[in-house]
């Protein structure tokens, strides 16, 4: 999984646009819900297909969402459609019809497949997570299941019978921190712009932030000091960060924004656009959408621009 999607041919920007998934073409939007419909046909069941979700005869619904950014994001093009939307269909059948994992595993062994996950607001619904730990506007701490085929969510009646809460967040933290980096790339640009980022097909890559600490040590980067760090997690599959130690922060930042915000466009698993200073643990957000919607701004609170003014005083040149 690279940096920076490559576009495939597809069809252009002055074509109608489906008004769901814009980044799909109307008829590009038309053929992808005709494939998830003979998908599901050829496991006999037969849905209705609706804009962003389908429905079957027993009232369970599958959320086309994700799968339409999965195909979007796909550099093969719309010759690969039809193979990624039958695999994908074919899991979440096989995923919905077999017993729970939470009824057919031992204890100790969910508990040592559960991993703390962030989320985004969108497509999450808090009420049935009151254990969700807010990290900072519009981002959640909750625990995942990570099973062969799929990743549960868990609800508060789902953790209740598994032990007592921070028992289990210690336990998903301790699992998340003996993850292998599965790739990662050093970003560089002039005036001391620098950031890393780790990258991998792991669904809990950006919840690394979690345990970010571990991750500069298992990739040999910079340790970070009191000042924390710059860090931004686009999708799932994508954390950045760059530990800040003198004013490369300030171009830093503004690179880091951009890359957060074209991370997160039209990506499965989309979490957020925005940029945070990550200080002991604590995420502050840094970036925000300009006030008409259509851009980014940075946004620096009072302790944050006492640190940049304190770099600054502190003579430390761009990256030296």
């Amino acid at each position: 999984m690279g940096l920076f999607r490559r576009g495939p041919k597809r069809d252009g920007l002055d074509v109608p646009r489906d008004p769901e998934f814009s980044f799909f073409s109307v008829d590009e939007g038309a053929r992808f819900r005709g494939q998830v419909r003979e998908a599901f046909a050829e496991h006999g069941l037969e849905v209705t297909v609706f804009a962003d979700v389908v429905t079957d005869s027993d009232g369970r619904q599958f959320g086309l969402g994700n799968l339409a950014a999965v195909l979007h994001n796909d550099d093969r093009g719309p010759r690969a459609w039809s193979e990624l939307v039958r695999r994908h269909v074919g899991m979440v059948l096989r995923t919905m019809n077999a017993p729970s994992a939470l009824d057919t595993l031992p204890t100790e062994q969910i508990r040592a497949k559960l991993y703390p996950r962030v989320v985004g607001h969108e497509g999450f619904d808090p009420q049935n997570f009151g254990y969700a730990r807010p990290l900072a506007p519009g981002l959640f701490e909750i625990i995942a299941l990570d099973l062969p085929e799929s990743v549960m969510m868990l609800t508060d009646e789902a953790l209740e019978p598994l032990g007592d809460l921070p028992y289990l967040r210690e336990q998903a933290l301790y699992n998340l921190r003996g993850l292998p980096v599965e790739g990662h790339e050093t970003v560089k640009g002039e005036g001391g712009m620098c950031f890393e980022v780790v990258l991998g097909d792991s669904f809990y890559t950006a919840s690394r932030v979690l345990a970010l600490e571990s991750v500069i040590r298992q990739i040999g980067g910079e340790q970070l000091t009191a000042d924390g760090a710059l860090v931004a997690m686009p999708f799932r599959h994508q954390l950045a960060f760059h530990a800040i130690h003198d004013t490369g922060v300030i171009p830093t930042l503004s690179a880091m924004t951009s890359f957060a915000a074209s991370g997160f466009a039209d990506t499965p698993g989309a979490i957020s656009p925005y940029v945070y200073w990550w200080r002991d643990g604590t995420l502050t957000q840094l970036s925000d959408r300009d006030e008409d919607g259509d851009g980014l701004r940075i946004v620096v609170g009072e302790d944050f621009q006492e640190l940049l003014e304190r770099l600054v005083a502190e003579g430390g040149g761009y990256g030296d």
